[in-house]
This record gives structure tokens, sequence and C-alpha cells, in this order.
């Protein structure tokens, strides 16, 4: 009996853990980094490049250093995809993290997420790094770039803009920093949250000092279809930096991300404002057929979860209802031998019959 006990106990926890190691290999990546000191362990999962290299406090990364055409990078290791085998399964994601760039006129910083094999080569001191492949159109990358340097070649209108770039380096959107009373280059310390969402086919990014709230207007705002552009394939991300010829210092102090999985129907179209013009299109809602697939599909998961966790409580109970006490041996009751006998008694029983009888009798 005991040993079948043992046996059951043992199958129901390898059960368990099975179950909760596969549902944390389903998840997709995430990180967030504070800091880079060795207690943060970040070289599990981050990599770095070229000049990048950490402060002996470990307080921060510093991508590019104080000579010239100095360029590197902050990579993330493991590759991700924008899609899951299923179209449906489309990934969204956001990234923040928190960087300066001092006062030199270099070329400044860029998030970007590059086809396999090109993360780790084919960079040089321009062009945040990316001139060999961005620069000259030959691979399909994106980019958010953070320039301090007006380069005519690219469009840039000024020396203060963040660019969205996709499969080049001439923006497709740009917008003015200068208008949020910011300065990239200023030496101050700057944040940034960059959003892509599958169901609307947009890129936003906000940026503001450190410490502030987070914007709730966007600095930019693309639309933009990634997977269309990715598809299936694998991609690296991370932040690069370069500084050509000048001396430029390029820091990054806290970074996260997140990617996320999210069905097509559970979100609506953003308020775009080229679609108050005159000629604007009517937007299109999302067909929702599966919706009451989806909702049964969660019912039955929650239903799961319920049953798994009553199986636990029941579990635990019949553990403890099966424990039996153990008396110590000093308290054991055991059958006493008594020294005397009890006496027989006679007892006499008359009904009232012969008590009346009796009676009777005397009376004669």
């Amino acid at each position: 009996m005991a040993s079948s006990s043992i046996s059951w106990y043992t199958f129901t926890f390898s059960f368990l853990v099975l179950f909760f190691a596969t549902l944390s290999a389903d998840q997709p990546p995430s990180f967030g980094f504070q800091t880079f000191s060795k207690d943060s362990n970040f070289e599990s999962q981050l990599a770095l490049y070229g000049d990048a290299k950490v402060d002996s406090g470990g307080s921060f990364v510093q991508i590019t250093g104080s000579r010239s055409m100095s360029t590197g990078r902050l990579m993330y290791k493991r590759p991700i995809k924008l899609v899951e085998g299923d179209p449906r399964k489309q990934m969204s994601f956001g990234t923040y993290f928190s960087f300066s760039l001092s006062a030199q006129v270099g070329v400044g910083l860029a998030f970007v997420m590059l086809p396999n094999g090109f993360a780790s080569n084919g960079y040089d001191g321009s062009s945040f790094g990316l001139s060999y492949g961005l620069g000259q159109g030959k691979i399909r990358g994106f980019a958010v770039e953070f320039d301090t340097k007006i380069d005519a070649k690219y469009g840039d209108p000024n020396g203060n803009h963040v660019g969205i770039d996709v499969g080049s380096l001439v923006s497709v959107k740009v917008t003015n920093v200068s208008k949020t009373k910011l300065v990239l280059n200023s030496g101050e310390k700057l944040q940034c949250w960059i959003d892509y969402e599958p169901s609307s086919k947009r890129v936003e990014v906000r940026l503001s000092k450190l410490g502030a709230e987070r914007p709730i207007v966007p600095l930019v705002s693309c639309p933009i279809d990634l997977l269309e552009i990715f598809k299936d394939e694998e991609l690296f991300f991370g932040l690069s930096a370069s500084n050509a010829n000048s001396t430029q210092i390029c820091n990054v102090y806290s970074w996260s991300f997140k990617l996320r999985r999210f069905p097509y129907w559970m979100h609506s179209q953003p308020l775009d404002p080229d679609l108050l013009s005159k000629d604007a299109k009517p937007v299109i809602m999302q067909r929702r057929s599966d919706c009451t697939l989806r909702v049964l599909t969660a019912l039955i998961f929650g239903t799961g979860c319920g049953a798994l966790g009553a199986f636990l409580v029941l579990l635990v109970w019949t553990m403890l209802a099966n424990r039996q006490p153990v008396m110590p041996e000093e308290f054991v009751v055991h059958p006493v031998k008594c020294d005397y006998d009890y006496d027989k008694v006679k007892v006499l029983v008359m009904d009232e019959a012969m008590k009346d009888g009796g009676k009777q009798m005397s009376k004669v």
C-alpha cells in the first residue's frame, strides 16, 4: 500500500513538472536589464560586438568609444520570428531602453532588426555601423534611428531627428526631435519605447527624458507590415551605434524587450490622423468569425486550470488525511489486571399481581 502511494505521488509530481516545463518552454522570448553588472547575468542573453563594452561598475554599456570611426552593437543572442507557422500566430513586440549621446556631432544610435548572418559582421564606423547592409540596400533590415548628423545622401532633414528605416537608410518616416524640446546629443539621459502591432501593421516610437512618464502620443507613427517584409525569416535584434569622424560616445543604461502573441482579431485599428482627410478610405473592421472558437478555447483552458487546482488540493488533502498519528510507547494503553472479584448479586423481581395476592392473604 505504501509503495503504491509513493508511485502515485511520483507520477503526479513528474506530470506537473512536465506540464509547467512545457508552458515555460512555449513562452516567447523576453528580458529586462536595469544594469549590466555580472550579477545581472546579462551575458547569457546579450552579446557585445565591435567596440561595445561594459563599464567597470556594470552600470551601462558603452557602445562607441571616444575615438573616431568607433562602432559597436549590443545584440540579443536568440533569433526570433514574427510569425509562428499559422499566420494567426503573428507576433507583436515592445522594447524599452535608456541611453545618452555625448555632444559631439556623431551618427547616433539605432534599434535594429537584422537577418541571420548580418548581426555579427559587416559594419564600419559610419551609418550606425549598418552601411554595408542597409546603407547599400542589400538586406531586408529594419531600424529606428536616433540620428545626430545630417547626411544629404540619405535625405536627413537635420541633425536631431528620429527616423524609421526599411531595407535602406533612407527613412520612410522621419520626425524632428526638436519639436519635443529634446536634443539627442545633449549628453542627457533619454528613454525610448518602440512598439509594433501586427493587427494594425504600425510601428510607434516614443521618446522622453529619463524619469518622465511614457508619452501618450508617439513621436513617430508609421504603417509598416513587418510580416510581409520578413515572413518567417529568423531575425536578430539589438542596438547599434557609430560616431563616424567624431568622438561621440553612446551609452546604454537599461534595456528590456518582450515578444507577444496576439491574434489579429483582438485589436482595433488605432486612430490615424490621415484617416480624417476627405479622401480617406473607410476603416475596414477585421472579421471575427472565429471569435466563438477563441472564447471556447479560453473556457476550456480555464476549466483545465481549475481542474488542475482542484486536483492539487485533493492530492494535498489525501496526503494529510493518510497520515496516522504515532503515539509514543510510554503512552500506550495496556490491559490492567484487577486484584479483586465482583460478588454475584441476586435480584428478586416481584410483579404487581404477586404483591396484591400477598396483601389479600394477610387480610384473611
